[in-house]
């Protein structure tokens, strides 16, 4: 049985990335020491598995540009990486659902969890445009009327949406980021392998997502190109997904140098359901918050 784990620790454990990889690395330097004794050389090949797994994620981590390492200091003391990525806001066109040319933007953090996306369709023959902005923190989800619906009286309504959490916050750890932050925060439950020839990441999420497993494939620069999601749960069809990222490049109006996909194609359960093009990439932690509406507190808790 698997050891549930709530979300914010699991973020709160990501977040401190150096902790879980810095000493890892550190240990294989230290299985190379010819001072050590022979029953501690004996022991290292139990370690094999474990640095090995610290080298691709961090590889996979450097790829996307999400850390900066600080590997100098004298002896054992290091000082510690820091995680680049904690908000980010991405802007995109292309093919939401069965809407074409619809616009598609997406405000997200990683600590705590939450993800607030907007989509404005194109009206059927020339009409109104339909506007939607579907939100998720933590163990919340909610529709808002307008950013920031439903927090104060007479601004906008809320309307509770806890049907669709895991789908929401399943699209925010498939994220490439994401994936990075998941895979370290699983520990030694995250299994690294190879599949004709390509890196492959095995793990599995925790919390209310704790039935989904993930499955990240690497392309020779260590770039996450394909996500697969599937769900112990037959009926949850929404949380098994494919998802193909392409295009790399840093696509910030002020250059970071973390990159992100220009071209995401994702499928549930076989079923297109995006395909956009990314225009506008802003991972210089812009300021977002994600405030829960009272009432959607109030249903969450009465489970509506």
């Amino acid at each position: 049985m698997r050891a549930k784990i709530t979300l914010s620790k699991i973020w709160m454990l990501a977040a401190t990335l150096a902790a879980m990889l810095t000493p890892m690395s550190h240990s294989a330097i230290a299985q190379t020491d010819r001072s050590k004794p022979a029953s501690e050389a004996a022991s290292s090949a139990a370690g094999g598995d474990v640095t090995n797994r610290a080298k691709v994620l961090r590889a996979a981590a450097d790829a996307l540009g999400m850390v900066r390492w600080s590997d100098i200091g004298a002896g054992p003391i290091h000082l510690p990486a820091i995680d680049a990525v904690n908000t980010m806001d991405i802007r995109a066109t292309g093919t939401v659902g069965q809407s074409a040319d619809a616009e598609y933007h997406v405000a997200l953090a990683y600590n705590p969890p939450a993800m607030r996306v907007e989509i404005t369709r194109k009206g059927a023959a020339g009409g109104v445009p339909q506007h939607t902005i579907q939100t998720v923190r933590e163990k919340y989800a909610w529709n808002e009327s307008e950013i920031g619906a439903g927090l104060e009286p007479g601004k906008g309504t809320a309307t509770p949406a806890m049907a669709d959490l895991k789908d929401r916050l399943l699209q925010l750890w498939i994220l490439p980021y994401g994936v990075v932050k998941a895979s370290i925060a699983a520990g030694d439950k995250t299994i690294v392998s190879t599949e004709n020839g390509a890196t492959i990441i095995s793990f599995p999420l925790s919390g209310s997502l704790a039935d989904v497993t993930v499955k990240a494939t690497l392309d020779s620069r260590n770039l996450v190109t394909k996500v697969e999601t599937r769900s112990d749960n037959a009926a949850l069809t929404n949380l098994v997904t494919e998802t193909e990222y392409s295009d790399y490049a840093d696509h910030g109006e002020l250059l970071t140098d973390i990159k992100s996909p220009g071209h995401i194609v994702e499928k549930q359960a076989g079923r297109p359901v995006l395909d956009i093009r990314v225009k506008m990439v802003d991972a210089n932690n812009p300021y977002l918050v994600f405030p829960v509406p009272p009432n959607v507190k109030a249903a969450a808790a009465t489970g509506k």
